[in-house]
């Protein structure tokens, strides 16, 4: 398994592609302008099978129109961001006077949701709290394993709830549903650098205790 880190956008958001063994590949949040996530997709000969969204606020969908033609299944959101995809208002890109739109997604993430692609495995982990249908996902692929974890966790921090649809209460409960994976396991946040479950146990003031 491969994981490819793509920093896009005004907010540089990360976006990931994530390759298995066979070439079939994850896109994780197209957040900007998507020249160089291509060109990587296209150098090494991969086979996006879908795009999964963590949520859908603007700085993680913004380059969606730019991709989602080469991703066989289309895009994936969870239910209760999928009106993020289409409406301005909600994905909160009108607010910050660029207003975007796109498509409706044509799959909905649910909690339990395991999606392939090839050997390559992606459970859906459904996080409220930084949206209403905030996700993570656990990938795997034989004994490799990583967690996509977009705005729940961050580098000894967490997403913002002071947005429309975020909680902190929520947010909190949330990132207990992560309690049963081990310290060793390697979380590529939606901003900022990777980092591991055991770090952010130890040192995120916001983990519950």
């Amino acid at each position: 398994m491969r994981i490819e880190r793509f920093q896009v956008g005004s907010l540089w958001t990360n976006c990931y592609v994530v390759a298995g063994e066979n070439g079939e590949a994850l896109v994780i949040d197209p957040g900007g302008p998507m020249g160089d996530v291509r060109r990587f997709i296209t150098d090494n000969g991969l086979r996006v099978k879908q795009i999964l969204l963590t949520h859908g606020h603007s700085d993680h969908i913004m380059g969606l129109k730019e991709i989602r033609d080469i991703a066989s299944g289309g895009v994936a959101v969870h239910p209760e961001d999928a009106d993020c995809v289409t409406d301005p208002s909600k994905n909160l890109s009108a607010v910050m006077g660029s207003p975007f739109q796109s498509k409706a997604s044509e799959s909905a993430l649910r909690d339990g949701d395991v999606i392939r692609a090839g050997d390559l495995t992606a459970k859906v982990i459904h996080t409220p709290g930084h949206t209403r249908g905030g996700c993570c996902f656990y990938v795997s692929e034989g004994g490799d394993a990583l967690l996509i974890s977009g705005d729940t966790l961050f580098a000894r921090s967490v997403g913002r709830t002071d947005l429309p649809g975020g909680d902190e209460e929520t947010l909190l409960e949330s990132l207990k549903k992560l309690d049963g994976f081990p310290d060793s396991l390697p979380v590529y946040p939606g901003h900022g650098p990777s980092t591991t479950l055991g770090e952010e146990r130890r040192l995120n003031p916001f983990w519950p205790r």
